[in-house]
């Protein structure tokens, strides 16, 4: 998902934080010596880890999310010993959907030799501002919420979020199998929005679906009904990752389309049923493993997503939607799956230096039933999940309230 393009986001350079006068040259590269007493870090007392994310404003609830999964992750290994002995730190940047305060904080960390992470910037927009300025400063850094673009051509950059592509093969392959055999997109027309029509597009034509078009919405719009209007004939219509994705779905109830509604990960997000009712009723979306909202027992949970989930719920508790009573955990557990790769990593390497991990993470392999987000990791170009990795669920309404159903795998 990203921010409306229009931005001119100015790269507003940092000045890099200065290491005190007694650290050596290893010390300032991220590597230390091994000493008596502690671990292969014990020169280096602490670890940060930077998250930049919308803490305040209209997507609070996502930064949030963000910085509560990885607050639990990081208390997690610092009370199993830390990373090689240090201990690590959480450093939190808001950038309250501003591009120039996200493209600020990434250079502040990505110039500041104390940090070993970066979760963040969430969204496309802000992280394609960036991301030259982490690659440039050899910074590592760990992306739960950019869907689209290409992270390949990165050394220090990874994605762990389900990408656009995957999605919509998942969905697409699903599609085929209900008949479905058309479709079209109604989203931003920002790069996010502009990404996610063509994906979908390349796939469905690929698929032997016939392309309905792309309506591209705007950020004042009261109403999607003019673009689900065009769409009327369409089979499927897939909508936004972000908010004003309940937006088309209650345009869609409205006008009494008869397809599908289907979308991506961000609709298994409550405020798409809080926003569009009645209406979500059925909607479909493509996502990572996502069992919260089941009538599945826990005891059919993986062990690292349970583990992680029940401890969100412990300290932060859970959201509940005030009209519809739906719920979802204060949890965005792929940004916790960032955290315990690069530790992973850094362990295998035993080393912090930015080469050594990048090297390691490349090669990692992390079973789903040790990460926080249920997920396998085995990074193939930078991207933390593959196809299996990937599920389609619908959001379905009964007598007990609202809850999901896996229709695919």
């Amino acid at each position: 998902m990203s921010a409306k393009t229009g931005y001119k986001v100015t790269a507003l350079l940092g000045a890099a934080l200065l290491l005190t006068a007694c650290a050596s040259k290893e010390e300032r590269a991220g590597v230390t010596q091994q000493s008596s007493g502690g671990g292969w870090s014990a020169g280096r007392p602490v670890v940060k880890v930077g998250l930049i994310g919308p803490m305040t404003g209209p997507f609070a609830v996502a930064g949030i999310s963000l910085e509560n999964s990885v607050k639990v992750e990081i208390d997690r290994l610092n009370a199993a010993g830390g990373l090689g002995g240090a201990k690590l730190e959480l450093v939190v940047r808001d950038s309250g959907l501003d591009p120039a305060k996200a493209v600020q904080a990434a250079n502040e960390f990505a110039g500041d030799d104390s940090v070993g992470l970066v979760v963040g910037p969430a969204l496309t927009a802000f992280y394609n501002a960036a991301k030259a300025g982490f690659e440039s400063n050899k910074k590592i850094n760990c992306q739960p919420m950019v869907a689209t673009g290409d992270f390949s051509s990165l050394k220090y950059g990874f994605r762990a979020q389900d990408p656009v592509s995957l999605d919509a093969a998942k969905m697409i392959a699903h599609l085929k199998t209900e008949g479905v055999t058309s479709i079209g997109v109604v989203y931003e027309g920002d790069d996010a929005g502009k990404n996610t029509a063509d994906e979908v597009k390349a796939q469905a034509e690929a698929a032997g679906l016939t392309w309905k078009g792309f309506e591209a919405t705007r950020p004042d719009d009261q109403s999607h009904r003019p673009y689900i209007d065009k769409l009327k004939d369409a089979g499927a219509i897939w909508i936004s990752n972000s908010s004003s994705g309940a937006k088309t779905m209650a345009a869609a109830n409205e006008a009494g389309y008869k397809g599908l509604i289907v979308g991506g990960s961000g609709a298994r997000n409550i405020s798409f049923v809080e926003a569009a009712g009645d209406a979500a009723d059925g909607a479909l979306f493509s996502a990572t493993y996502y069992p919260y909202p089941s009538r599945d027992g826990r005891d059919t949970w993986k062990q690292g997503y349970r583990r992680h989930i029940e401890e969100i719920e412990k300290r932060f508790g859970k959201n509940t939607g005030p009209k519809t009573g739906a719920e979802s955990p204060k949890a965005a557990e792929i940004a916790a799956d960032c955290v315990f790769a690069y530790t992973q990593a850094a362990e295998q390497a035993k080393s912090l230096d930015p080469d050594a991990v990048a090297a390691a993470l490349e090669k990692i392999e992390i079973p789903d039933t040790e990460t926080p987000s249920g997920n396998s990791i085995k990074i193939e170009k930078h991207e933390f999940f593959n196809l299996d990795d990937i599920h389609v669920y619908q959001w379905k309404k009964d007598d007990k309230g609202w809850h999901t159903v896996e229709v695919a795998n």
